[in-house]
């Protein structure tokens, strides 16, 4: 069993997570208060040292003043705070709402749509030396398949009914497919978390296993 009274502060905060799988209890939610108060005493000087000083206080001294209108915007976000006057809080709101989709709504267009047009259309010169030409086409096919079916599927101007309704649910096959793969990630990814948690437990606190 180890010494360190930091591991023992870790497996003690661990149980306390754990205990949720029983039922609510304060165990479970000072660990969860813990958490969300040591996050956040942790970022807001790391906002203020890498965002606060460097882009607002240090260029105000350098008279760069048109910064104050963004600084405005932002303690605007305060008035939420004041029922009175929690309006005010829609304008910074509006404006990242604004600049946010000016940004994303491209990206996701460069990503989601013609990255995938792109996908369907490989060509040999792109092929990888593990890959054969074989595989390389049977894969191009599966890939055009599955994004013409995915996107008639999503396609309601139409009735599903007839030749149009076979190929939707076509469609509907790869997309049950594509959320049981990334469930199935999930699912691993959070097995793991929990294996780590146990070999920390059983290793590093408890001397168990070596």
């Amino acid at each position: 069993m180890s010494h360190d009274p930091w591991i023992w502060v870790a497996a003690f905060l661990t149980l306390c997570i754990f205990s949720f799988l029983y039922k609510d209890n304060p165990f479970y939610r000072f660990a969860e208060h813990l958490l969300i108060g040591a996050t956040l005493g942790y970022a807001l000087p790391l906002i203020w040292k890498n965002v606060v000083t460097p882009k607002i206080i240090v260029p105000l001294q350098h008279h760069e003043y048109w910064l104050l209108i963004p600084l405005c915007l932002g303690f605007l976000y305060i008035a939420r705070l004041i029922p009175k006057y929690a309006w005010l809080s829609r304008w910074p709101m509006a404006f990242a709402l604004g600049t946010g989709s000016g940004i994303a709504i491209p990206l996701s267009l460069q990503a989601g749509i013609f990255k995938q047009i792109q996908g369907t259309m490989l060509t040999k010169a792109m092929l990888s030396p593990s890959v054969t030409p074989t595989a390389h086409i049977i894969g191009n096919i599966v890939m055009f398949v599955g994004v013409i079916t995915t996107l008639i599927y999503f396609y309601f101007s139409i009735k599903h009914v007839g030749t149009v309704g076979k190929v939707a649910r076509v469609g509907v096959w790869y997309i049950m497919l594509a959320f049981g793969a990334t469930f199935g990630y999930t699912v691993m990814a959070r097995v793991s978390l929990l294996i780590g948690r146990f070999q920390f437990i059983l290793h590093d606190w408890l001397g168990v296993i070596k």
